[in-house]
């Protein structure tokens, strides 16, 4: 008789093998528990993984038929539906183009000014407020002027006794005179009085000398502004002695109505810039900030250098601005637009019409019938967002300026946006 043993699983076996009791008492092993525990954890991951698969597949599925079914914009900007490529136009104009040279200056004050002191003393006011715009010979700062007005009353006094004497000596020689035209006195004693009296009159003129040096010692001790202009800091403080060998003396006076500004261009510009300034024609500066978009003042050139740098092949060219709104500091970084001369009524196309390929600079123009062609152009100037052009272009022909990417000569086109320049 066969008998029919039924085959445990493997893990089963090993579990039975490895503890007969606990099959015999019912109760769990735990090496069995965390076999099973594990085998459901694998068994899980692995549907999670085919359905995401199954589900990635599925959206890919309904993306590319969505792609092929054609999405209206997506077909309309790279002309997929219709194979007509979207572009955006505008007119040719006539136009005056400024033509512009690009720099980077530094604005410097018109004038500058330390104000020292001349005289030696305790400082006993300030009459300024820094940052203030004061003008010439306003008074700034008082030295203790005492000791000067002692000074020129002393030399004053001096004088007076001096000029005494003199009238004295004069009346004198008159009395010897009289007396010598009689025989009354010797030659010589009248000889003696003349030099007398011009010896006094010497005395009273250096007398006369020491009273106006006093009085210019004392009129030092007040301190006027040498130029208009704006008050700096202050660099004393009251109280403090002065003297005229201080380096950094009372304040600093930079005179920013106007202010000027000094840049470089290069040397190519020259005898454009020289026949101007030599007939007179003003010739227009902006200044911009650091990106150069928004102006800060509007000047013109006033000078150029005398020589050209010859390592950098430019010159240096110094321009003035009023400055009336004190919009511009001495020291201040700009960015410079210098306008060179003016194109009047010339050809213009927008920058980003113009193109550069094999044949050189071009632009593509649509025709009536809609479809496009390169007319090759000479660039020129640019003033802002228009360039002045040579070549067979009309006004009022429309000229590609977003879409060229993809044209071709002779394809055909769908105008999305038309733009029409604003008087």
């Amino acid at each position: 008789m066969i008998k029919i043993s039924k085959t445990l699983p493997v893990a089963e076996c090993h579990a039975c093998v490895a503890s007969p009791k606990s099959m015999q008492s019912g109760k769990v092993s735990p090496r069995v528990l965390v076999i099973t525990l594990t085998a459901a954890v694998a068994i899980g991951a692995g549907l999670w993984f085919w359905q995401s698969q199954k589900t990635d597949t599925s959206r890919s599925s309904s993306a590319q038929s969505a792609g092929s079914g054609g999405s209206p914009s997506g077909a309309r900007r790279f002309g997929g539906g219709s194979g007509l490529q979207p572009v955006s136009v505008q007119a040719v104009q006539r136009q005056n183009i400024r033509v512009m040279v690009s720099a980077i200056g530094s604005m410097a004050a018109f004038n500058t000014a330390t104000v020292q002191a001349q005289v030696s003393g305790v400082l006993q006011q300030l009459d300024f407020k820094e940052g203030q715009q004061v003008k010439a010979g306003q008074l700034l700062a008082q030295i203790d002027p005492r000791a000067f007005q002692a000074a020129l009353t002393q030399a004053e006094g001096t004088l007076a006794r001096d000029k005494a004497q003199l009238q004295g000596a004069r009346i004198d020689l008159l009395r010897y005179q009289d007396l010598l035209a009689k025989d009354g006195i010797p030659k010589q004693q009248l000889d003696t009085q003349v030099a007398l009296v011009g010896q006094l009159e010497g005395t009273a003129k250096a007398d006369q000398g020491a009273v106006d040096s006093a009085r210019l010692q004392l009129s030092y001790s007040r301190v006027v502004a040498p130029i208009a202009g704006r008050a700096g800091l202050k660099q004393v403080d009251i109280g403090n002695v002065v003297q005229p060998t201080d380096a950094n003396g009372i304040v600093i006076i930079t005179q920013t109505r106007p202010i000027t500004l000094v840049f470089a261009v290069p040397a190519v510009n020259v005898p454009l810039l020289t026949a101007r300034l030599r007939k007179g024609q003003a010739i227009a500066v902006q200044a911009l900030d650091r990106n150069g978009k928004t102006q800060l003042a509007l000047g013109q050139v006033a000078t150029l250098d005398n020589a050209i740098d010859p390592s950098t092949d430019t010159i240096k060219v110094k321009a003035v601005f009023p400055n009336s709104d004190d919009a511009l500091f001495p020291n201040q970084a700009v960015s410079v637009m210098l306008q060179m001369d003016t194109l009047k009524d010339v050809l213009a196309v927008p920058q980003a019409a113009v193109l550069r390929g094999s044949q050189g600079f071009y632009v593509y123009v649509v025709n009536a019938d809609k479809t496009v062609n390169t007319r090759v152009v000479k660039p020129g100037a640019v003033d802002g967002n228009w360039m002045a052009v040579e070549g067979p272009l009309q006004v009022g022909d429309n000229v590609v300026i977003d879409g060229t990417d993809r044209l071709r000569e002779g394809g055909k086109v769908e105008v999305i946006a038309a733009r029409v320049r604003k008087p």
